[in-house]
């Protein structure tokens, strides 16, 4: 992929003109991919990566001078100087505020956020006609010190025959680095707080099944060498790299859909900017049905309802988040001067 030796070109993207300035700017030294590269990268996969984000309120991770830079989320599209046709959609963050975010309709919204310095695409669980109800239920199966990759993949392993039990198809990919994600397509009937819950019950069965191996614990102290299954993924504003979005780190990865079939036998550093595209090409896109049969999540409440009843309720949310009912102290085990002592 090599970069455009033009200042500023156009491109025609689903019938919108969008600019690419600075094309040969470098964004990954260690593999010399430019900022041209990026958004041809993004034009390339532009069946998947649309799949994963079309109509979600999206935050922009941006990086103007490229990856060994300076970078920003950004949150809110600008009142100015921003093509008619790009689409927002409001959202709400816990902290009451607002903000109108970048709510893709079609592939020319990538290709504008690329020309904007976009490495990384962090899309909500929701779609813009109800920025309230998720419809995507997201696992992230996060090894901590101690595991890697292969951990995380056994844990998922463990995941799928879970969700066999319940019916349920779950979508496997890399998160282009040493995590697996797995989502499920749900019903969009549920709150933030309802479908956090529903997720807290689902890791809590896997931890059940497989206490050496995963963890719900919050505080890292309590964790081990286990995976974590990082159920505030699902707590509201917080978001994931999306499927095909490059990642920032200097092997310029991708969070790439995998056949569970085939997560046993990959290395996610195979799966980067200059590889995927043919990939796609070739295979077709593995989340291709993904929103095909949504999902009921009731018998994951039934189970959270379970868990209250013995004990196991609600768990910390983040830190910037406002206290939230039924949520326990959030204090750090060690540090908790009234915690019962052994």
């Amino acid at each position: 992929m090599a970069g455009s030796k033009a200042a500023v070109e156009e491109i025609e993207v689903a019938g919108h003109t969008v600019r690419l300035s600075s094309p040969d700017r470098v964004i990954f030294p260690q593999r010399g991919f430019t900022k041209a590269d990026v958004f041809h990268y993004y034009l390339s996969v532009g069946e998947g990566i649309m799949r994963a984000l079309r109509d979600r309120p999206t935050t922009l991770q941006r990086f103007p001078e490229g990856v060994e830079g300076e970078m920003f989320f950004q949150k809110r599209v600008p009142a100015r100087g921003v093509p008619p046709w790009v689409a927002t959609a409001e959202i709400s963050f816990p902290s009451g505020r607002k903000a109108a975010e970048l709510c893709p309709a079609d592939l020319a919204h990538v290709a504008w956020a690329a020309q904007m310095g976009t490495v990384v695409f962090h899309p909500w669980p929701v779609r813009a006609a109800d920025v309230d109800r998720p419809d995507e239920l997201r696992i992230d199966l996060d090894p901590q010190p101690g595991t890697d990759f292969t951990d995380a993949v056994t844990a998922a392993g463990e995941l799928r025959a879970l969700l066999d039990e319940l019916g349920v198809t779950g979508w496997p990919k890399t998160s282009g680095g040493r995590g697996v994600h797995v989502y499920l397509r749900i019903h969009p009937r549920w709150t933030f707080v309802e479908v956090r819950r529903a997720t807290i019950a689902l890791a809590r069965e896997l931890e059940r099944r497989r206490p050496e191996l995963v963890t719900t614990a919050w505080w890292k102290e309590e964790r081990g060498s286990r995976v974590f299954v990082d159920f505030n993924q699902m707590a509201r504003g917080r978001t994931i790299a999306c499927a095909y979005s490059l990642r920032a780190n200097a092997r310029a990865t991708v969070s790439t859909p995998v056949d569970w079939d085939e997560l046993t036998e990959v290395d996610p550093d195979d799966f980067h900017l200059g590889s995927v595209p043919a990939r796609l090409a070739e295979r077709g896109d593995p989340h291709a049905g993904i929103d095909d049969t949504p999902w009921d999540i009731s018998p994951l409440l039934e189970w959270a309802e379970r868990d209250a009843a013995a004990g196991q309720g609600d768990l910390p949310y983040p830190p910037e988040y406002p206290k939230m009912p039924g949520e326990p102290k959030r204090v750090q085990p060690s540090k908790d001067r009234d915690r019962p002592r052994a």
